[in-house]
């Protein structure tokens, strides 16, 4: 089965004998985009978090196939080394991580969650439902589909609010 997926800005052809790749998978397996992790497998620690026309999902619980033309930005398209995105400099300014193996799915999760939010998406916590704030339970209820073994919840929260005041 031939799919085509424009990762990261590039068009790329993939020839899946089984159409049962997930998208994960085949971004890892296929593509040798090893950035995006492999966690739990079941959609509930977030490290294998990637946007898919700008909007995160979990890509261990989609199919490669059911996504044919669309755009899938994983953590190689953020930013480089020598060109960090603002969100990847502000988790190494605030210590965001120890052993990393999260930090790929929480920043691409954090910098699609900030577009949520100046889009007004409202979350369970948001006190207005027109132009939520950032506060701190905010942002946490916003990431808690990602987790962190090592507990770096503070500095996760401190390198995003960094990134929006800094944005906006």
């Amino acid at each position: 089965m031939d799919v085509t997926l424009t990762i990261n800005g590039e068009a790329r052809r993939l020839t899946l004998d089984d159409p049962r790749v997930t998208l994960l998978d085949a971004l890892r397996q296929h593509l040798d985009l090893t950035g995006t992790k492999k966690g739990c497998d079941h959609g509930q620690c977030g490290a294998c978090t990637v946007m898919l026309n700008g909007r995160r999902i979990n890509s261990c619980l989609t199919l490669a196939v059911m996504h044919d033309g669309d755009e899938i930005t994983t953590i190689e398209g953020i930013g480089q080394p020598g060109a960090l995105a603002p969100m990847q400099q502000a988790f190494i300014r605030r210590d965001g991580f120890q052993c990393g193996y999260c930090t790929p799915g929480q920043i691409v999760s954090a910098t699609a969650m900030l577009e949520e939010l100046r889009e007004g998406w409202p979350s369970a916590v948001s006190d207005d439902l027109g132009a939520p704030s950032l506060s701190d339970e905010e942002i946490r209820e916003r990431m808690s589909g990602n987790l962190c073994r090592c507990s770096c919840y503070p500095n996760i929260v401190d390198a995003i609010r960094d990134t929006a005041e800094a944005s906006a």
